[in-house]
């Protein structure tokens, strides 16, 4: 089996011989170098234009692409990255109805399968992907159901797309950065979260979660996934028996590599299940935590970060032997990684949270290919304050932003002039429009997949593929979230404790102080070392 976690660029236009721009594609993939150093291909035809970069985690020595594959005289190809989980049952299927395979991989059970089915094929796979495929007279490309891999395109005036993992390669093939007054209200009104399908750049746009489009002279976009009201006739203690299956389901497939595993551990509830599932199929596991200079000598606890991580993976790691690392990041390189960190990212993002995360993953890399994170739990198991608490859920816009107003108070005349409240209060409520249900818990669950968990998404992806690491995020799982997302609002809390049916599924696996631990942000530095080291850069 071969599994790609890598980035792919594409550029095409049916209308004229784009095969001028070939040294341009060559640029726009060598800046994916990070997402894919194991390898390099491309495909070059009168009309279209594919480059690909390996990281390699599976069949570490096949497995090239962008991938060609003849069906009836007529040719396609590919190009793409992810993982599908469930390639062996779609494979057997296809090969039942007559279809041949010549590889292990499941880049091929993709391509096989959109021969077969068209666009049908995407409720087959279960897994992460952002794909491109080329017939020759159509391009379709689609991401995954929960956006876990990226994919940008721009339509340039003469009809050409151009598609990649990275908006920087875009930017590459366009030359120059144009931040219009909708990308300013998009970076100052919403960011870092995003509209959905938008970044702050100028006809620069992201394939949506769950969706899929064509390309010929035009495009074509549609919605392929989405939730499912349905009635939920499960008890209490059948809710806590599919909530365990699922999660420890989604742990086992994403367990698979022919690298070593390992997983972060912060002692949170989410990441130490992970460790807890991993340890029992994959010995000896190694995790990995973060924490800051001196953290000791300036934390203060607040509302949000109670605690401090280290009691609770101590814990973890005598009832779980796994080979810990902790890594402790200077004030210095916080400082120094700002400006990489928003490199990889393509846009200002979570600032020390984000370069702090960049140094992390860089530690993880010098041993590691594949780590599992906790990330996308609080999304769909309400873990955030907003699930619970009335006077957030219930305001005029999105429940994580805080003094709307006072932030506008901030900004330069010119800048007010722009109505960003409003856009914001717009975008909220078209977020609201696109799903009919005024159950609050639902909404909340919608509003945190499209807009809260994409952000963090995008922070892993850009951060962890820019340091040649992938990160597999198991709570973003389709069939969970489905499940969760018709779930009781009061199983939720279960013993009325937030995330309180997650806590109830696996209390025989985690140490008490754990199942009991309140919900923690990912750690910031408390230091005023690094406020002072701000002002002096």
């Amino acid at each position: 089996m071969v599994i790609y976690m890598c980035g792919i660029v594409t550029i095409c236009n049916y209308q004229k011989d784009i095969r001028s721009y070939h040294d341009k594609l060559m640029q726009m993939n060598q800046l994916l170098n990070n997402r894919g150093p194991d390898e390099s291909g491309e495909y070059v035809s009168k009309h279209c234009m594919m480059a690909h970069k390996r990281l390699a985690i599976i069949d570490l020595n096949n497995g090239q692409q962008p991938m060609h594959y003849s069906y009836h005289d007529k040719d396609y190809h590919i190009t793409y990255n992810g993982e599908i989980y469930n390639m062996i049952d779609i494979k057997n299927q296809l090969i039942s109805e007559g279809y041949r395979f010549y590889t292990m991989s499941d880049t091929e059970v993709i391509i096989v399968a959109y021969i077969a089915y068209k666009e049908q094929c995407l409720n087959l796979f279960e897994g992460i992907f952002a794909f491109v495929i080329d017939d020759g007279e159509k391009l379709f490309m689609a991401r995954d159901q929960l956006g876990v891999k990226p994919l940008f395109y721009y339509l340039d005036n003469k009809e050409t797309i151009v598609i990649a993992s990275e908006i920087k390669s875009i930017l590459c093939f366009i030359g120059k950065a144009i931040v219009d007054q909708r990308g300013i209200k998009e970076l100052l009104g919403l960011g870092p979260s995003l509209t959905p399908g938008h970044t702050i750049y100028k006809n620069i746009y992201s394939l949506r979660a769950g969706y899929y489009m064509y390309y010929q002279k035009h495009v074509y976009m549609h919605q392929y996934f989405m939730l499912a009201e349905k009635e939920h006739t499960d008890s209490i203690d059948e809710t806590i028996y599919k909530v365990r299956k699922y999660v420890t389901e989604s742990i086992q497939h994403q367990l698979l590599s022919d690298v070593s595993v390992t997983s972060m551990l912060s002692g949170g509830l989410d990441s130490s299940i992970l460790s807890a599932i991993a340890y029992q199929y994959k010995q000896p596991l190694s995790t990995y935590s973060i924490t800051y200079e001196d953290q000791d000598k300036y934390f203060k606890a607040y509302d949000y970060q109670t605690t401090q991580d280290d009691r609770y993976i101590n814990d973890m790691i005598h009832m779980y032997p796994t080979k810990h690392h902790q890594i402790i990041l200077k004030q210095q390189d916080l400082i120094e990684s700002l400006e990489e960190a928003l490199r990889a990212r393509d846009m200002p993002g979570m600032a020390d949270i984000d370069s702090s995360f960049l140094l992390f993953s860089k530690e993880i890399a010098k041993t590691h290919k594949v780590c599992l994170s906790g990330e996308c739990a609080d999304e769909i198991f309400g873990g955030y304050p907003w699930f619970y608490k009335e006077e957030l859920y219930n305001q005029p816009y999105f429940p994580w932003m805080r003094e709307i107003d006072l932030k506008m108070d901030l900004f330069h005349e010119k800048i007010k002039a722009f109505n960003i409240k409003d856009y914001v209060m717009n975008a909220y409520q078209q977020s609201l429009s696109e799903i009919a249900t005024t159950d609050k818990k639902k909404q909340l669950i919608y509003l945190n997949i499209q807009w809260f968990m994409q952000t963090l998404l995008t922070r892993t992806d850009s951060q962890t593929m820019h340091s040649s690491i992938e990160v597999r995020v198991p709570f973003a799982n389709t069939t969970l979230l489905q499940y969760l997302y018709n779930m009781p609002y009061e199983y939720m809390f279960y013993n009325n404790e937030e995330k309180g049916i997650l806590r109830a599924a696996f209390k025989d696996v985690l140490p008490p102080s754990i199942i009991h631990r309140k919900k923690n942000p990912y750690p910031k530095t408390h230091s005023p070392i690094y406020l002072e080291l701000i002002e002096k850069n």
